[in-house]
């Protein structure tokens, strides 16, 4: 087994990274997200900017999410309505990843600068903005894939 190796991100970097001029959409900032595509980290920076995701589920790892600027509302926990398996590019799917267009009963917050939200594997989640937020995300393995049917909303 090949050890990945440590990785030094400076200052300096993230600076960059949050020094690019906000744009229409959900991105990953660069040179941030080069970084960690080359290095295999599991952190980024997400920008959101007037918008709106679909619920989703990680089956096999949970969000620490961090807000670093603006304002983001989360919905988490609850049940997912009508939920299917992402799709891949090549047409295949993948069940790891639970996509919905809502969940419902979920727990409503707005985060602000400073604040930290935690979403296990297997807990449905969203977030949109009508302005721009910038947030930290960290992907970290779950323990155990949480199984399919444990999916709220996925066998109802």
């Amino acid at each position: 087994m090949e050890l990945q190796p440590c990785v030094f991100v400076p200052k300096s970097k993230i600076g960059e990274t949050l020094a690019q001029p906000p744009s229409q959409g959900k991105r990953l900032l660069e040179p941030l997200k080069a970084i960690a595509a080359e290095a295999k980290l599991p952190l980024n920076i997400l920008e959101d900017k007037e918008v709106s995701n679909e619920s989703e589920v990680h089956r096999h790892e949970g969000d620490l999410w961090y807000c670093l600027e603006g304002e983001v509302t989360f919905i988490y926990g609850g049940a997912m309505v009508q939920p299917w398996a992402k799709q891949l590019p090549d047409g295949g799917t993948d069940d790891r990843e639970i996509k919905a267009k809502e969940t419902a009963n979920g727990t409503e917050v707005v985060m602000h600068s400073g604040d930290w939200l935690w979403i296990p594997a297997g807990q449905p989640h969203t977030h949109r903005t009508d302005k721009t937020a910038r947030l930290v995300i960290i992907k970290i393995p779950a323990k155990e894939t949480v199984p399919l049917e444990a999916v709220p909303g996925w066998a109802s």
